[in-house]
């Protein structure tokens, strides 16, 4: 089966990476960004750049997005693709942003409308675990559409599922982000304390590894929190404090309490007014680190 043609807007930490694993994979990519600097990566690695953006839908068959959030996204493809201007039947729509799941669904029917199909892909793992293919994809979108494009999806990740209708994929990221969140908001909790308290926090994480609560968390973020490695940022405090806000709306939306969220969100809050928004993620200890006076 023929390969199919990709156009890719947004090449930033994430997007570039993907698009470079295409490649590596023999799809053909057309590349787009609003910087100029990061389409010259994807030329460099094989690719192709595009200078007009609404010319990108008549000379691909797949537009996979990864953009900051979904006001980006229903900007990016009304005024910059102008898909429902110039869009072409069959063309499919891969979102991969951390989306709003309903204005992700809304957006599936107003392309559907048009005779274009869209796919939600969200991720979990960041830009190491991409360029190592290590990711996990989550889709939502319809059957045969989800079928058309496994195999793009399988150039760009460990393992994929299929989670239902338009605004599923989107939905799952937000529980998986809020599990991954608190996850790290906890451990940090814990590693200032003993700080505190005049424990060993190297020797707290490597009890913690070994212990029957072991988390992700504590192997991917702990030595960072500890050593307060906070940049250059493999995933931004700023853009975790976006999700938090999504699943906090979400919790609204059903009369649903979010208690540890909202915390999450007061903490993450405070540190983005203090100027950290860019630090990574893993600097939520610095949260309990201004509280304790440490």
């Amino acid at each position: 089966m023929e390969k199919q043609k990709i156009g890719f807007v947004g090449l930033g930490l994430m997007g570039q990476e993907m698009a470079k694993n295409l490649l590596s994979e023999g799809f053909e990519v057309i590349g787009f960004d609003i910087d100029q600097g990061r389409v010259d990566g994807i030329f460099d690695a094989g690719g192709e750049g595009i200078d007009a953006p609404e010319r990108l839908a008549e000379r691909v068959d797949v537009v996979i997005l990864s953009l900051p959030n979904s006001h980006v996204v229903d900007e990016v493809v009304v005024n910059s693709l102008k898909l429902f201007e110039t869009g072409r039947k069959g063309l499919i729509l891969i979102d991969m942003t951390t989306a709003d799941p309903f204005m992700s669904e809304t957006l599936a029917d107003r392309l559907r409308e048009k005779e274009m199909e869209m796919l939600d892909a969200t991720i979990s793992g960041g830009p190491k675990m991409i360029r190592t293919k290590e990711i996990t994809l989550m889709v939502g979108g319809k059957g045969p559409v989800f079928q058309a494009c496994e195999s793009i999806f399988d150039a760009l990740s460990q393992q994929v599922f299929y989670v239902g209708k338009n605004g599923s994929g989107a939905l799952m990221k937000l529980m998986v982000n809020l599990v991954g969140g608190l996850s790290r908001m906890v451990l940090a909790e814990a590693l200032a304390l003993s700080k505190k308290a005049g424990l060993d926090q190297h020797r707290l994480l490597e009890v913690l590894k070994n212990s029957s609560h072991f988390s992700k968390a504590m192997e991917t973020k702990g030595l960072s929190m500890v050593e307060e490695n906070f940049t250059p940022p493999k995933g931004k405090l700023a853009f975790h404090l976006k999700d938090v806000r999504l699943m906090l709306d979400l919790g609204k939306r059903f009369n649903f309490p979010l208690p540890l969220s909202s915390l999450h969100a007061q903490a993450l809050t405070s540190l983005v007014a203090k100027g950290r928004g860019e630090w990574d993620n893993t600097a939520i200890i610095s949260f309990y680190k201004d509280l304790g006076n440490l």
